[in-house]
């Protein structure tokens, strides 16, 4: 089972092409055609349109659940890098083996992937890294996001190999999603990452 989450702002699905285009290589890769979704924002109770809403859609050859909530992001102020190789190169439904993975997090809020020593992701987001007026996303990510595919399109962010002995050279962290952009995330100081 796979999941898609989308955020539809004031009644706006963002980003839908890029939610359909990953189900879709998601669908071809399984072997199964991915299922057409519904107009969204038609389906949207009317207390949720004047807010942003996380939708989450569950699916395989169907689509099996849609739900919406009203977003709260987390505060995520501290990372701690762990070491570890998941397998979430497709979004999952099943989300055990990232979340299995917190209870390394010690103090901090939320654990920075490495595999190999190679910068990748949190438990929920892609990263970006701040160097002066540039913004750059590892190219070791485990799952590449929509909202990450979308950055690099618009030339807003660019790749680049980032280790955990490269992190010194970066400001800040953003913690990027279908939900959170460059603009909403509230940056996290390089030195508020604790070390392996």
């Amino acid at each position: 089972m796979f999941l898609e989450t989308l955020c539809i702002d004031h009644g706006e699905v963002l980003n839908i092409d890029g939610h359909i285009n990953r189900m879709q290589r998601t669908a071809i890769h399984f072997g199964f055609q991915a299922p057409a979704l519904p107009d969204l924002s038609s389906l949207l109770h009317a207390s949720l349109l004047d807010t942003k809403v996380k939708c989450r859609i569950l699916y395989r050859q169907t689509l099996l659940d849609i739900s919406f909530e009203r977003y709260q992001p987390k505060s995520v102020r501290s990372l701690q890098l762990v070491e570890a190789v998941p397998d979430y190169l497709f979004k999952y439904a099943d989300r055990e083996e990232l979340t299995s993975l917190l209870k390394h997090k010690g103090k901090a809020d939320e654990i920075l992937i490495t595999r190999n020593g190679l910068i990748t992701d949190t438990t929920f987001s892609n990263v970006v890294l701040r160097q002066g007026d540039l913004f750059f996303t590892p190219d070791s990510w485990l799952l590449n996001g929509t909202k990450r595919q979308k950055l690099l399109r618009e030339g807003i962010i660019t790749e680049r190999r980032i280790t955990r002995e490269t992190l010194h050279e970066y400001e800040s962290v953003y913690l990027i999603n279908a939900m959170l952009d460059i603009d909403d995330a509230v940056p996290i100081p390089v030195s508020s990452i604790f070390p392996l």
